[in-house]
């Protein structure tokens, strides 16, 4: 029988603490995200950010595990996914660091956009699945002409984009970005954010998203988490919002090697 979705809350974190082959790179970590709701997730190089994300998504680098607390992604465990985890990585739409540079150069635009449709359903329609792409290449503002050719064939930038359509293929209840807006100009960035918004207000999709841009948490209306050697150091609502742990300032802690 299919799990029952925890459908109220996305993805909770309870004193979660993540080591990387014995080294703890997470330490006691709480916060709560609702649909609809977005998290931004800041901090220098180091703190873990890309540790914490990759965990969340349900596709953690290798040696990374739950070494304290527990993290439920739409209900399910991260401690003890079991079989559980096929659903978790099904419902999470995961761009990672690096993605764009990553795409797998065999296969077209099109395949691998598709693929995480078409590596589940072997007989899915390809008239409708096509559309789904076109609809995709439109949206990251594209050219449908896009679709035949490779990655190599194109720019960092539209490489990004593919790697944002491919994430959001499936129609995510939850999406995970590391980086989002890596290789965006401006005019562009307003196409990713404009799909993540999208999403959101009209499915109710999550969002926790690596960026240390200082206008994503106004420009997503996002909540704020502040990491620092693995610490969460701020939460908050924007930028000004957030509140601070009282040793140490801001700016000292964003700054932090």
């Amino acid at each position: 029988m299919p799990r029952t979705l925890d459908t109220d809350v996305v993805l909770r974190a309870d004193d979660l603490s993540l080591a990387r082959n014995g080294v703890r790179v997470i330490d006691g970590i709480t916060f709560t995200l609702l649909p609809g709701r977005t998290l931004v997730v800041r901090g220098a190089t180091g703190s873990g950010k890309t540790s914490l994300v990759s965990l969340l998504s349900g596709d953690p680098d290798d040696g990374l595990g739950v070494v304290g607390g527990d993290a439920r992604v739409h209900g399910i465990s991260a401690r003890h996914p079991g079989r559980a985890r096929r659903e978790w990585v099904f419902h999470t739409g995961y761009l990672p660091q690096g993605a764009g540079a990553a795409l797998p150069s065999r296969l077209t635009v099109h395949d691998v956009i598709s693929e995480p449709i078409t590596s589940r359903d072997r007989r899915v329609n390809t008239r409708a699945l096509a559309v789904r792409v076109a609809t995709l290449l439109d949206e990251m503002e594209l050219p449908l002409g896009t679709a035949p050719k490779y990655p190599y064939e194109l720019s960092a930038g539209m490489r990004q984009r593919v790697a944002l359509a491919r994430a959001l293929v499936l129609e995510p209840r939850l999406f995970v970005a590391d980086d989002l807006y890596a290789n965006l100009d401006l005019e562009v960035r307003a196409a990713a954010r404009s799909a993540i918004t999208r999403r959101r207000d009209e499915r109710g999709m999550a969002s926790l998203i690596v960026t240390n841009d200082a206008e994503a948490p106004r420009e997503l209306d996002a909540d704020v988490l502040v990491l620092h050697a693995g610490h969460a150091v701020g939460l908050g609502h924007g930028d000004h919002a957030v509140q601070w742990t009282p040793d140490g300032t801001p700016e000292r802690r964003l700054s932090a090697p």
